[in-house]
């Protein structure tokens, strides 16, 4: 224990009127000492020899930081020499005569004020400097031998200088306040009470530092708010103040203060502090450290900042330590944490390992351990739900493997923490507050979790425990037992039956009529109209809300929910496009009762135009079992707008669309008869696709082609139907006949035929080729008084490419029509003006077409090989009357 000799009370006043002069003076005197207190004459000695060094490397241009780890090196040096002296008492009794023990007293406190002139002229140079002081107080602490009291009331004084000299500066920053705060609050506990007054004192005077430092961060933050027209009230000083004696043995006192005072990054340095005491070896320091910190959490942990640094250290100690002695205050940081800064506490404890060890299991006990800090817990692990599992990390890349440590386990850890946090009855309002959340977020993890390929048998599935955790804490234990017994689980690991497995979940929920409907019906309406969403969210989400439509609303659905549906119908995501054509097939019946149908009907016609083949031939069954039920006046007004969209369907790469167009176009004109004068003009638009697709490979879109072309040519009053329903008709001869037929009732629109038919000579399929090359030189030779040179010349030209196919019979079909198309050119007028009364004359003359190619293609109903043969003209007579057509 430190010397209590009442000349070292009041050393100041002494250190004050001893000038360099005296000190000289007296160092000649004590030269007859030497052999009494050798000790202290080698301390004088090293003391002053240090103080040289000091002020001259103080003075110099030195590099800052190189400048400090010098001058502390040389700090701690003198240090241990001035503070290893014998105690007051002890050099005294060196003393021989009264004399003498002057003398030694005025040498023992002569090195004691050198030491002190030392840190005064460091920090009057730099106040940063005062990190000495926390140095000085480690020191002390490692060897209880050394003039503890001395060293405190040194401190004390360097402190209160500090502060007289802070108010002097334009600006203030001490950056050391905190870990200084963090010694001298557990000093003002010390059981010595000498101590705890000089330390209770030190306090007052770092606080006064604080208030300083804060107070110039205020005048920045006036000058910034008056700029831009706001006002900031600077607080007064008056309000914090206090007298040292209330900070002795008054932890509470210590805690408000420092809280008030120090800047957020200092009370952090003074938490963290605190943090490190608590494995100190003495219990009764790592006591009152717990003390303290938790009583500055439970005041200011809001200004806190490295919570997630904070969070880490305490896993690591609790980790390597797990009975450690402080557990229990380190938890206690952690609810206390979490009550200020949730997400961040969350985070941190979601991006460990999975699985959870038990010294993460406790800390997320701990974090959700009060009842008013559980909505936002909730809200923090809903937030990681939203991400998907298992994304690869860069570093997992380029290593070119899977692995789980690599990657983003965060959403799986979360899972497991609900399994923990769920159940505890302080969660319990929280729980039926974010129930829907909770149930989407955890539905939308099992389908990530069936497809990250880490579920084994010995690896817990923490989605779905946690929604069965979620089920049972939701009074919904009947729903969980009945999810078993349909065996949904398993379902749900594996990937095609997924789906499946959310509509099982869906469908058991509305059976047991479930309280929860309202507020999930909501939900998922907000989900549905907020968006964008994942393609997997939006899946999930479309099942949900169809199955609880479907169990707890009539068709139609409200108007509100349709237009959701109608939505659906063109979303980017192939399977809920699919869902809600599904959906909206479904309610055919009470079709004529939807308000919108219009729009409705326009949606399906949008998606003819996606590219997932699978959502067109979903549109056209919706679209086809709608039109069926569909009132005639809606039907009528629409019609044209839905024989337009099936017209470019007829060409289309899949063989099962093509035909189901063609087939639907038919259905519509049959529904549609009384309105053929509605859809003329769409008749000859299709009527090329219709005639050339006779000659697909594919019976069924033949069989639709011919279906289509018969009711086509019934509404034209054409005589062509008969030559359709022949088991084996010629291809050339309707051909021939629909062209006639053209002559008459149609001619102007034979021009236009002709380009479409041009389009179809670049096919990669050989059998339109074919039937178009065939097709091209009946309508040149039935519009060739239509026709201007700059036509015919371009028609040569498309001709010309096909006279180079690779297909023999086409080469020779194309010879043909070049030869017509040329012949047709050498008798066409130059002169435009001659052209013009050409047609005009052409529109009065009777004329009649012959067959041109003799091309014959002999289809079986069950066989799609096609038989090409020269028709020869002396064998079988194709200008009979039946396709002889006079004007």
């Amino acid at each position: 224990m430190a010397s209590k000799h009442p000349k070292l009370i009041r050393t100041a006043g002494y250190r004050d009127k001893l000038t360099k002069l005296q000190i000289l003076q007296s160092s000649l005197k004590w030269h007859h000492v030497d052999c009494r207190a050798s000790s202290l004459l080698d301390a004088y000695s090293g003391v002053l020899c240090h103080q040289a060094m000091i002020l001259s490397m103080n003075s110099s241009f030195v590099d800052p930081l190189l400048q400090f780890k010098s001058q502390l090196k040389i700090i701690k040096s003198s240090f241990h020499m001035v503070f290893s002296m014998p105690t007051m008492d002890k050099v005294i009794e060196m003393g021989k005569s009264e004399d003498d023990e002057e003398d030694l007293e005025n040498l023992y406190l002569s090195i004691l004020n050198i030491f002190e002139d030392i840190l005064l002229i460091l920090v009057s140079k730099d106040l940063y400097k005062l990190q000495l002081l926390k140095e000085m107080i480690t020191w002390m602490n490692t060897d209880r031998s050394y003039m503890q009291e001395r060293v405190v009331a040194i401190i004390s004084r360097v402190l209160s200088f500090a502060s007289r000299k802070v108010r002097e500066c334009a600006s203030v920053d001490v950056p050391c306040l905190g870990v200084l705060a963090t010694e001298l609050s557990l000093l003002c506990s010390h059981p010595d009470s000498s101590i705890t007054q000089q330390a209770s004192l030190g306090m007052y005077h770092l606080l006064c530092i604080a208030k300083c430092q804060n107070a110039d961060i205020a005048k920045i933050k006036i000058a910034n708010y008056t700029k831009t027209g706001y006002h900031y009230i600077l607080p007064s000083l008056s309000d914090m103040e206090f007298l040292p004696n209330i900070l002795q043995q008054d932890k509470s006192k210590i805690v408000q203060n420092l809280g008030l005072s120090l800047l957020p990054p200092m009370l952090t340095d003074f938490v963290w502090g605190l943090l490190r005491r608590l494995s100190a070896p003495d219990n009764l320091i790592a006591s009152e450290a717990a003390t303290l910190l938790t009583l500055t959490l439970e005041e200011h942990a809001h200004k806190v900042t490295k919570v997630s640094k904070i969070v880490d250290s305490i896993y690591k100690q609790l980790r390597e330590n797990p009975y450690h002695s402080k557990r229990h205050a380190m938890l206690q940081v952690v609810t206390l944490l979490t009550r200020t800064s949730p997400k961040k506490v969350i985070f941190q404890l979601m991006d460990y390992p999975v699985p959870a060890d038990n010294t993460l299991i406790l800390m997320w006990q701990a974090a959700g351990s009060e009842s008013s800090v559980a909505p936002h817990v909730l809200k923090t692990i809903l937030l990681i739900l939203k991400g998907k599992p298992g994304v690869m990390t860069r570093t997992s890349i380029e290593r070119r493997y899977f692995s789980l440590s690599a990657t983003n386990m965060m959403p799986v850890a979360a899972s497991q923490a609900l399994c923990t946090l769920l159940p505890v009855g302080s969660y319990r309002k929280a729980v039926a507050q974010f129930f829907p959340q909770l149930l989407m977020a955890l539905l939308l993890q099992l389908f990530y979790s069936s497809r990250l390929r880490m579920v084994t048998e010995n690896r817990p599935r923490y989605a779905q425990d946690a929604l069965r955790v979620l089920l049972n804490c939701s009074g919904l234990q009947e729903v969980d037992e009945a999810l078993k017994i349909r065996n949904c689980w398993e379902q749900f690991f594996q990937e095609l039956f997924h789906n499946h497995g959310v509509y099982l979940v869906a469908k058991t929920l509305s059976e047991y009529n479930f309280p929860q409907f309202p507020e999930t019906l909501h939900y998922l309406y907000k989900l549905s109209v907020e968006g964008p969403r994942g393609s997997e969210d939006s899946i999930i989400t479309v099942i949900f809300l169809t199955e609880l439509l479907n169990n707890f609303l009539k068709d139609p659905f409200p108007e509100e929910f349709l237009v959701l549906f109608r939505n659906w119908v063109n979303d980017s995501n192939s399977t809920v496009s699919k869902l809600s054509l599904q959906k909206i097939a479904s309610m055919a019946p009470v079709i004529n009762e939807i308000e919108n149908i219009r729009s409705l009907i326009t949606a399906i016609l949008n998606a003819f135009l996606s590219k997932d083949m699978s959502v067109v031939a979903r549109a056209l069954l919706t679209l086809r079992k709608l039109l069926g039920k569909l009132d005639k006046v809606t039907y009528s007004s629409l019609c044209t707008r839905i024989a337009s969209s099936y017209c470019p369907l007829m060409d289309h790469s899949k063989a099962g669309i093509r035909s189901m167009a063609i087939r639907h176009f038919g259905e519509l004109l049959r529904d549609m008869n009384q309105y053929t004068w509605m859809l003329r003009d769409m008749i000859l638009t299709g009527l090329v696709p219709l005639i050339l697709f006779l000659e697909d490979t594919e019976i069924k879109v033949v069989k639709a082609c011919k279906f289509t072309l018969e009711i086509c040519v019934s509404e034209l009053h054409w005589s062509t139907a008969h030559l359709l329903k022949q088991e084996h008709y010629n291809f050339e001869v309707v051909v021939l006949s629909i062209c006639n037929n053209l002559l008459i009732s149609h001619r102007s629109c034979i021009v236009d035929l002709i380009c479409d038919t041009l389009g179809f000579l670049r096919s990669s399929r050989v059998y339109l080729r074919k039937a178009s090359i065939i097709l091209i030189g009946y309508l040149a030779k039935a519009g060739a008084h239509l026709l201007f040179r700059d036509d015919i010349q371009v028609m040569l030209k498309v001709v010309d490419g096909v006279l180079w196919d690779k297909d023999p019979v086409i080469k020779q079909l194309a010879l043909k029509t070049h030869k017509i198309i040329k012949e047709i050119l050498q008798n066409t007028k130059s002169s435009n003006i001659k052209q013009v009364f050409q047609r005009l004359f052409n529109f009065i003359y009777t004329k009649k077409l012959k067959p041109l190619h003799y091309y014959t293609c002999e289809k079986e109903d069950n066989d799609s090989s096609v038989e090409i043969n020269e028709i020869k003209s002396d064998k079988e007579d194709l200008t009979d009357a039946n396709y002889d057509i006079m004007i």
